[in-house]
């Protein structure tokens, strides 16, 4: 009996299709081998956090940079569900220069939803897909040392971090994903609610991180905010400072924690896309990349 056939795996047809695949990994393999053995530290929130599918091509993405070589340590906010635990509370919600106005009330469901909810949600997710996950706040280990901001009268009890310790973040990092909750108390046990922005470039400047990656909920920094093809693409660290008093809203933590990072030794600090499916990797991995990228 004539048996059929079996398909060659290698004929003309099928190599055709393979061609663009192994065209992204070959643009991927310089770029693994620049980061590996790197620290890269990765602000959360926003509508990254908010759809099902995005919250599992975020975890997938920072599992395969783990297996790739580098070091992801997490630093997340959780705004959007913060406000909506609050509206439904009957709580006023107010921002002042893209800072929660915040109360002590306020600062305990932020708790509350930081470390109850999104903090293990997003630990759980890394370890199903094959990494483990160490969840921390603030407060752990003091690992931010807290103090208010400037304009206490303006936005109540909003926290600056004056120290990270580092040693808390390294000592994880030798075995497990370091995912960080954005908030802190000072030496008196004062709870802060502490901007997630500003968190993660003060950990990414007291880490060294080779980049800090801002995820959020535009292309990136816009030249004009009701313009989405003024993206400014690459920017130098003077140049955001020139620019910094002018920009408004929640742009303004996130340029100023790009800032910061750079000016405590990150190499690179990214603004990008949360609303794009694996946006974080297309930014590493790829020569066009997305976002705005700031530079020393």
């Amino acid at each position: 009996m004539n048996e059929k056939p079996i398909p060659n795996p290698g004929t003309p047809g099928r190599a055709a299709e393979d061609v663009p695949r192994i065209g992204v990994l070959l643009e991927a393999l310089p770029y693994i081998r620049e980061f590996h053995g790197r620290t890269v530290v990765i602000k959360y929130g926003g509508a990254a956090m908010q759809e099902e599918g995005l919250r599992e091509a975020f975890a997938t993405d920072v599992v395969l940079l783990k297996y790739v070589g580098l070091n992801p340590v997490i630093v997340h906010g959780g705004g959007p569900e913060i406000t909506q635990y609050m509206e439904r509370l009957g709580m006023e919600v107010r921002f002042h220069e893209g800072l929660r106005v915040s109360d002590p009330e306020t600062v305990e469901v932020a708790k509350m939803v930081l470390l109850g909810k999104l903090n293990s949600d997003i630990v759980l997710r890394l370890n199903r897909h094959g990494q483990p996950a160490v969840g921390l706040s603030g407060e752990d280990g003091w690992l931010f040392e807290i103090g208010p901001v400037e304009n206490a009268e303006q936005v109540g009890f909003v926290g600056a971090i004056e120290r990270v310790d580092v040693d808390v973040v390294n000592h994880i990092a030798e075995d497990y994903i370091p995912v960080i909750a954005s908030a802190g108390a000072d030496r008196a046990g004062r709870s802060y609610n502490v901007n997630a922005d500003e968190a993660a470039g003060k950990v990414a400047a007291a880490l060294g991180a080779y980049k800090a990656m801002f995820l959020t909920d535009v292309e990136g920094w816009l030249a004009d905010p009701g313009d989405q093809a003024s993206l400014i693409s690459r920017a130098s660290v003077d140049e955001v400072k020139t620019q910094l008093d002018g920009v408004s809203g929640g742009m303004r933590p996130k340029l100023q924690a790009c800032v910061d990072a750079i000016g405590g030794g990150t190499q690179y600090a990214h603004i990008i896309d949360g609303r794009k499916p694996h946006s974080l990797l297309l930014e590493l991995f790829t020569n066009a990349g997305v976002g705005t990228m700031v530079t020393p």
